[in-house]
């Protein structure tokens, strides 16, 4: 349901939870090799994110992208709308155009519930609800 591209940023964020603040950035090589996705790759991700005021990024010496406390409260749902846009998540399983409430697909109506479940989750949890969970190892990403 997630593209690869909102995948690695997701990663990449949460990386960015875990190992910054306003104080400790990170620059794009680094995130780049610590979540094994190519450097121009997760740069342009980054970028994106960062236009969009969902992490923060600053130029210079001492530069780099990092999370403030705002960008913590940002949810993960927020991240996929950037990287993917919210109709991915709302997309046909089976990838027919025409499928809705009205005119299902033989699936729809099996996946619906929970695809509705799972949206609200992701609009509701946020970045620092994520990393806390890494952090208290009640969840795991081997960055």
């Amino acid at each position: 349901m997630l593209s690869n591209s909102s995948k690695y940023a997701l990663k990449a964020v949460l990386y960015l939870a875990l190992h910054t603040d306003e104080i400790n950035k990170i620059m794009v090589k680094d995130i780049s090799e610590r979540i094994n996705v190519p450097k121009a790759y997760i740069a342009k991700l980054l970028q994106e994110l960062s236009k969009r005021k969902i992490i923060s990024s600053t130029k210079g010496p001492k530069g780099g992208f990092y999370l403030n406390a705002s960008n913590r409260n940002e949810t993960i749902m927020q991240i996929i709308e950037v990287i993917d846009g919210k109709k991915k998540l709302e997309s046909c399983i089976l990838g027919l155009e025409d499928c809705n409430e009205q005119k299902p697909c033989p699936i729809h109506r099996l996946i619906s519930p929970s695809r509705s479940k799972m949206i609200t989750l992701l609009e509701t949890k946020t970045i620092n609800d994520l990393a806390t969970d890494l952090e208290l190892n009640k969840t795991f990403l081997p960055v």
